[in-house]
């Protein structure tokens, strides 16, 4: 079976389902396939924080100002995908004061709001925070649920006759005098897709997406642990105020907490090895700041893959700097209707899908622009519905399986 589309997006996570219901609801004509089910990669594997910038905001300025900027967008549009927690920069008395305060005018400077505040403060907000909490700075972090995210962006592009194909591995591609004329598809729609245009957003596999229209796209995948422990009643997301490092990051949900993460190179997204080291190092760093995790039972644990580009990580040197994201065109490279989409962060997947729905709607030569700041997700303020996404698109992912459908 052929069918024929303007656009199609490859790769089912946020960016991919954000390009899809941004091109969409411009009227444009758009498929997107994904080899297993929504959130399957990145975005479902994640620890779950929507960044306010904070993070990033003494080393990347224009990351952290769009961290912020996405951050109040997603209150407004998201509903029911976010979880309002704020987040709590604790300094304990191994961390360098400088870079705490470092921090706090960086953040003043991007406007991200901060609140100083003593460590007899702190835990009385957060009354099982470690007594050696020296000082702490209060941020507009919060806590996103991924699947649900990721699968309302998807019901909007179908609800705007976008068509989403889960299970759907690409398996081939046919360039023809420079344009790809024709994708293959596996799985459950083995079929023959011919766009206009075809746009790489695979994450950590963009490069072997890439690879099969003879382009190199040079990645940098990194793996991450993730481990879920049972702790309840804690409030606000916790950072631990020092240059990034592993076991730096506890993510409150209602009954158990996140704690997150390592990073850690790998060759294959799909087949690498599983540290138990790392998953010891990542509760023992993160019970520097929250004690009562060292012995909390361990529910579940999970690892990501970081979609990183190789050029900038070189540039920057690795870890501790922000997670910019690269929109590739490939005329260059002589495949003049491909375009991949690297990079990023889950925080700032709808203005990544902007970017590129803007280059694409150029191509196309459609002048309508991007309404997804505005307009709110379905199913924003019923968790119900937004749950049924989630199993319509087989998207349930590991950060938010005790959250989703309770």
């Amino acid at each position: 079976m052929t069918r024929s589309t303007s656009v199609l997006v490859i790769g089912g996570g946020a960016t991919g389902t954000g390009i899809a219901r941004d091109l969409a609801l411009r009227g444009v004509d758009v498929t997107l396939a994904e080899r297993g089910g929504l959130s399957a990669g990145a975005s479902g594997r994640s620890h779950g924080l929507l960044h306010s910038g904070a993070r990033y905001a003494e080393s990347d300025a224009t990351g952290a100002r769009e961290c912020i900027e996405e951050n109040r967008i997603l209150r407004d549009i998201a509903g029911e995908c976010i979880r309002e927690t704020r987040g709590l920069f604790v300094q304990l008395p191994d961390d360098d004061p400088t870079y705490f305060d470092a921090k706090r005018k960086a953040c003043e400077d991007l406007d991200i709001p901060v609140d100083i505040i003593d460590g007899e403060s702190a835990r009385d907000a957060v009354p099982d925070l470690s007594a050696d909490v020296e000082r702490a700075m209060w941020v507009p972090d919060a806590v996103v649920l991924p699947s649900r995210l990721v699968a309302a962006n998807a019901a909007d592009a179908r609800d705007h006759g976008g068509d989403i194909l889960t299970h759907a591995p690409v398996n081939s591609m046919t360039v023809e005098d420079g344009r790809i004329t024709g994708v293959s598809l596996g799985g459950e729609f083995s079929e023959r897709i011919e766009p206009t245009i075809v746009v790489n957003a695979a994450g950590a596999h963009a490069g072997a997406v890439a690879e099969l229209a003879g382009v190199a796209v040079e990645m940098r995948p990194t793996r991450g642990v993730m481990v879920a422990v049972e702790h309840g009643g804690l409030g606000p997301v916790l950072n631990r105020c020092r240059e990034p490092t592993d076991g730096d990051i506890v993510v409150p949900h209602e009954d158990e907490v996140v704690l997150g993460t390592t990073s850690v190179p790998v060759s294959d997204p799909d087949e690498f090895t599983r540290e138990d080291r790392e998953i010891e190092q990542t509760i023992r760093e993160c019970a520097t700041m929250l004690p009562a995790v060292a012995d909390a039972p361990q529910l579940r644990t999970w690892w990501g893959v970081r979609p990183l580009y190789e050029p900038d990580e070189a540039a920057r040197g690795g870890r501790g700097i922000s997670r910019g994201f690269f929109r590739l065109e490939h005329a260059d490279d002589g495949v003049e209707n491909f375009v991949s989409i690297v990079g990023g962060k889950l925080t700032t997947y709808r203005r990544m899908a902007e970017s590129v729905a803007d280059l694409v709607c150029e191509r196309l030569g459609v002048d309508e622009t991007s309404s997804t700041a505005e307009r709110e997700l379905p199913g924003a303020s019923k968790p119900a519905e937004l749950d049924a996404f989630v199993r319509e698109f087989d998207g349930q992912g590991p950060t938010d399986t005790d959250l989703v459908g309770r």
